[in-house]
């Protein structure tokens, strides 16, 4: 019989293979290394939901700050749900999914393809209806993933992500820096002892990042809920400003977001308002501002905040598989939850 987490703690540790893997085959990006200029892209959009759909976010800042172009997130209802007609001639859909399966995804898809989009999808299974659509699938390589929280195809999706707009770009990194980051963090047993211990179901949890960090925010925000049972926050420290902030006690549980060569003063303002009024704040990653009392999950150290970005996903996962373990929750199969999530 497994014990509870085990086969979630598994599939984390599968991370760093999965990059070599990734890697490795990198040599596909180059069908379609000409594809903005050959199909005269104007804008791209991201196809996705739940996990994936943090990893979009995750594309998202990819695509504006190293291409510059239009990028924006798809509302698959606008299709599903409201039958719009679409007008997507010069318009790139890159669609990422686990499964490749979602009705309203692959229903979205199909109508933006009648509409002259041009498709990449990004799937676990390159049988999936969205892989068999797609003009360009890209395989997230991770193989089967049965804990109901997604991890590995979420750190694949953020590889793949990187590999992708570096392909147009133009861009190098050091791949094998990010695999031997990325396998110091799955091997550290101790990563997230000291933050499980300090963090308690009962009292409110935010968890806040900017920039690259945002999406890693949000996938840790969604993780501890799919996990440990509790409402949890996970927001930019811009938009926690404009507002959730006047819900901030001193009983408040604020996990930063921090990759290592996170920007200096990107989230100044947000710690030291928080600051006020929390005494001691939890880091995740080796950027950020700690002090004090605060405590530190350590992250990787990468040559950039992008890279360690994606190897940091490891220490969300690993924090909120050890919180759900502590709690008395499953996390491989939490109550309520499957797999795949057939939404119309």
């Amino acid at each position: 019989m497994n014990h509870i987490g085990e086969i979630m703690a598994s599939e984390i540790s599968e991370t760093p293979s999965i990059f070599a893997k990734i890697l490795d085959n990198s040599s596909i990006f180059e069908g379609v290394k000409n594809l903005l200029h050959e199909k005269k892209i104007r804008s791209i959009l991201i196809l996705a939901r739940g996990t994936s759909d943090n990893a979009a976010h995750f594309l998202k800042y990819l695509v504006e700050t190293q291409l510059g172009l239009p990028c924006g997130l798809t509302s698959p209802s606008s299709v599903t749900i409201y039958r719009s007609t679409l007008h997507y001639d010069g318009t790139l859909i890159i669609a990422i999914s686990q499964s490749g399966q979602s009705p309203d995804l692959v229903g979205f898809a199909t109508a933006a393809k009648s509409a002259g989009a041009t498709l990449i999808s990004m799937t676990n299974d390159e049988l999936s209806p969205l892989a068999k659509l797609a003009d360009f699938h890209f395989s997230l390589n991770a193989g089967p993933e049965l804990a109901v929280a997604a991890t590995k195809s979420y750190s694949a999706q953020l590889l793949i992500s990187y590999l992708l707009v570096s392909t147009w770009s133009g861009k190098e990194f050091n791949g094998r820096l990010l695999i031997s980051q990325a396998e110091k963090l799955a091997a550290n047993k101790d990563l997230v002892s000291e933050a499980v211990a300090s963090l308690s179901r009962n009292r409110e949890i935010v968890v806040l990042g900017r920039g690259f960090a945002y999406p890693n925010a949000r996938e840790a925000a969604l993780k501890i809920q799919e996990t440990v049972k509790v409402s949890v926050q996970g927001l930019s420290t811009a938009d926690y400003l404009h507002g959730p902030i006047s819900a901030l006690s001193s009983q408040t549980q604020v996990l930063l977001i921090a990759p290592a060569h996170t920007p200096a003063g990107s989230m100044e303002e947000a710690v030291s308002k928080i600051r006020m009024k929390v005494g001691q704040l939890m880091w995740i990653g080796n950027g950020g501002s700690p002090t004090g009392d605060d405590i530190v999950v350590s992250g990787s150290q990468c040559d950039d905040e992008i890279v360690s970005t994606i190897a940091d996903a490891i220490s969300l996962q690993r924090l909120a598989m050890e919180f759900a373990v502590r709690s008395g929750f499953d996390p491989d199969a939490p109550e309520g939850l499957s797999k795949v999530t057939l939404t119309n």
